[in-house]
């Protein structure tokens, strides 16, 4: 009698013990306090009649500050251009085993690094005044070529140098981070199978050095789509900043053109972020463990019993792996 109930025991279906989340109170009660918090700031601001929003509303669309963000969008991006073109030669400078490359690069960053964006941009704009005429030729020697500065150095030509040159200074020490992270055996193992520096810089060297350089050079990017209300040092009138504070001193509606730059600087670092998390999710691929990739998060298990799961050596129903 007792053979046949154990083997009955046997045959019956393994019974499993459900999992059950671990209740977290913290979370509703914060939530909802971040909900009455937001619900109170969205009250106080839209029935503020002092904000006026039918003005933030027409200012908002109207043609001038549409084309300065078009005009701010192009500062920014030349800028970074010029910037991450710089840092990537002044970085590659930095581990040249030429002393005169590693000087050279170490006196930029000293000097654009030490002295304030805003200097520097009134000295762009000023390089017309120091210098009327410019020329090409043999140093010291005859010159071949020369023209007015003012006919190449225009204020938006200035403005785009003024913050291209600076920002390079503060990219070069990112890209240098991102270039030591990558382990130099593996350089010397492509120099093994004979690729040229050149080759294992730009196929081994920096897709992996990405990683590190995408996440601060998004935020540079970011700081520098601020930065550039700054050119009115040069003088560059123009952009989004100058045009709201130009209609603020002729309208006297200061608090609305203020929300009206606001609101675009806003919109515009929102598809910022959104552009840098997919660029870092793409060159974080094999460096962010099993969870990118395996499935989606089960809820009520531990960080092991994920881990486990997310490896694909077990089924996601436990009763499968019964053997009977």
């Amino acid at each position: 009698m007792s053979s046949a109930t154990e083997a009955e025991q046997q045959d019956a279906p393994v019974q499993l013990n459900r999992v059950k989340p671990v209740p977290r109170p913290g979370t509703w009660i914060s939530a909802a306090v971040a909900l009455v918090l937001g619900a109170m700031l969205a009250h106080a601001l839209l029935t503020n009649e002092k904000f006026h929003w039918d003005t933030v509303w027409f200012f908002f669309r109207e043609v001038r500050v549409v084309q300065a963000v078009g005009i701010t969008l192009l500062l920014t991006f030349l800028a970074m251009v010029i910037g991450i073109t710089l840092a990537v030669t002044t970085a590659i400078m930095r581990q040249s085993s030429n002393p005169v490359l590693r000087w050279a690069s170490l006196s930029y960053l000293w000097l654009f690094r030490g002295t304030p964006i805003y200097t520097q941009l009134v000295f762009w704009g000023a390089l017309s005044a120091l210098y009327q005429y410019l020329s090409l030729g043999i140093p010291f020697g005859p010159e071949m070529l020369t023209f007015k500065t003012t006919s190449v150095f225009t204020p938006f030509v200035a403005a785009v140098l003024g913050l291209g040159i600076n920002e390079g200074a503060y990219l070069s020490e990112i890209v240098r981070s991102g270039l030591a992270s990558v382990d130099p055996g593996q350089s010397e193992a492509a120099g093994a199978l004979g690729m040229s520096k050149g080759q294992i810089l730009r196929r081994i060297v920096l897709p992996q050095a990405m990683r590190v350089i995408v996440p601060p050079t998004g935020n540079e990017t970011i700081s520098m789509l601020k930065t550039t209300s700054l050119v009115l040092a040069v003088p560059y009138t123009l952009d989004l900043t100058f045009v709201t504070n130009s209609y603020a001193s002729t309208t006297y509606q200061t608090i609305p053109l203020l929300i009206v730059a606001a609101l675009w600087y806003i919109i515009i670092t929102s598809i910022l972020m959104v552009g840098q998390h997919y660029i870092e999710r793409y060159y974080g691929k094999g460096f962010d463990g099993p969870r990118r990739i395996g499935r989606k998060k089960s809820r009520g298990l531990s960080a092991r019993q994920q881990a486990i799961l997310d490896t694909g050596t077990t089924s996601a129903s436990p009763a499968q792996e019964v053997t009977p």
